[in-house]
């Protein structure tokens, strides 16, 4: 506007006319215009962090590390389950009561560093393989299955449960490393077991998969599990029926995210404000309260290095349009919608999406999977859903998380578009 109202003074030929002019505007307009340009960014500001307001607080991060390597002062990253820090053998007597009853007894859970397609190969197919138990009365030849740990998946589908139960939008977790753990199951040993003796070690040999095995590893992610106290005493909340719980955040950090974690009958909602968590409950006593803590990494923090890499669901910045679309309950059905869902995440770098199909397809071997199994459609019939396939390039070769991270973009397409099957695929 200014450049406007200077280019016309120019052009005004009668000087007195030109100076009287550019009077009035320089000590009026301009003024008043620079005062309305500076409200109109302070405007923009406004609504672009009105609309990202909250989602990247609940940003999940993960990776996995050896046992031995777990910083437990680490800034931001802590195990899936509290268990895995224990180093536990099994012991013999309930190997000898497992074997005694022919049931399989769980040994120890590896962690198979390979792509989806062998890891799925596995599942599909159980194996038999064979292995070594050192004791203190000799060593023993024993025979193991497979079997995929589910634990880490089922932690998910709980933090899922805790999401909904907060009212936090739900973003598929990028964790690739939590679906290649598996349990050795024994099924077979050499001999008896007496009483007296003591398990040294176990080995097993996993043929092709050997080179790909990995013992004591550990996944983790970015969530903390939290006591937190209440402020003072329970106040009536407006329906004179529960009581408003009030959890204070400053010490613990403004900038997380936080989700209480509880039941309908002790929960009826929970809501945020910067500093504090109040929490509506039928309950009128002061307590305390299970709360998850997602940390998120702050900037000039000194994390230490990790042997694999950080992965997150998290998207890009300074993109008005996703974070806009997120709080719009309607689905744009079209295939632009799909680009921008996919592109919106910083996970997708390491694809460029070549084109999609979309319609009734011959089946061919699955590329890639659902990262979120526990959302069930009880509507449409899978057999009957057209299919969406998604035909991806990498940027990069041979990295085992690569069809994995393509499952968690596909993932969230599928998340948008549920009367549809979707699918992956690698060119």
């Amino acid at each position: 506007m200014k450049e406007i109202v200077l280019d016309r003074l120019q052009k005004i030929e009668d000087l007195e006319q030109r100076k009287l002019l550019k009077n009035i505007m320089t000590g009026v307009f301009l003024p008043l215009v620079e005062y309305q340009e500076e409200m109109n960014r302070k405007l923009e500001e406004r609504v672009f962090q009105q609309v990202a307001e909250t989602e990247e607080r609940y940003d999940i991060y993960t990776t996995v590390c050896p046992r031995d390597e777990l910083d437990p002062l680490h800034e931001f990253l802590y195990p899936m389950l509290q268990q895995d820090l224990e180093r536990t053998l099994p012991d013999l007597a309930s190997i000898r009561a497992g074997l005694g009853k022919k049931k399989e007894v769980k040994l120890l859970t590896v962690f198979l560093a390979c792509e989806f397609l062998k890891v799925r190969e596995l599942i599909e197919r159980p194996r038999v393989f064979g292995g070594k138990l050192v004791t203190t009365q000799g060593t023993r030849n024993i025979q193991v299955r497979l079997r995929q740990n589910r634990a880490y998946i089922q932690e998910i589908e709980a933090l899922h449960t805790i999401f909904q139960q907060n009212g936090v939008m739900w973003k598929t977790i990028n964790h690739p490393y939590a679906y290649k753990f598996f349990d050795m199951l024994l099924i077979s040993c050499e001999g008896e077991i007496a009483e007296e003796e003591e398990i040294i070690e176990i080995s097993v040999h996993l043929e092709e998969y050997e080179p790909y095995k990995k013992i004591d590893m550990i996944p983790l992610w970015n969530i903390e599990c939290l006591t937190l106290k209440n402020l003072g005493f329970p106040v009536p909340a407006d329906d004179r029926v529960n009581f408003e719980h009030v959890l204070s955040v400053r010490k613990t950090g403004t900038e997380h995210g936080y989700l209480v974690d509880g039941d309908e009958t002790s929960i009826r909602y929970s809501k945020r404000t910067p500093e504090e968590i109040t929490i509506v409950s039928p309950c009128e006593k002061s307590g305390t309260w299970d709360v998850r803590k997602i940390t998120q990494p702050t900037q000039g923090g000194i994390s230490s290095r990790q042997a694999y890499a950080l992965l997150s669901n998290k998207k890009r910045k300074d993109r008005f349009l996703d974070g806009f679309a997120s709080k719009q309950a309607a689905v744009v059905r079209a295939r632009g919608e799909i680009m921008r869902i996919i592109h919106s995440f910083e996970a997708a770098d390491c694809f460029e999406l070549t084109h999609i199909e979309v319609g009734t397809m011959s089946d061919r071997v699955a590329e890639t999977y659902n990262m979120n199994p526990f959302l069930l459609d009880a509507i449409r019939l899978e057999s009957e859903k057209k299919t969406i396939r998604l035909h991806f390039t990498a940027h990069t070769e041979n990295h085992f998380i690569l069809h994995d991270m393509m499952s968690f973009l596909v993932s969230e397409v599928q998340m948008y578009f549920p009367d549809y099957k979707c699918e992956g695929v690698l060119s």
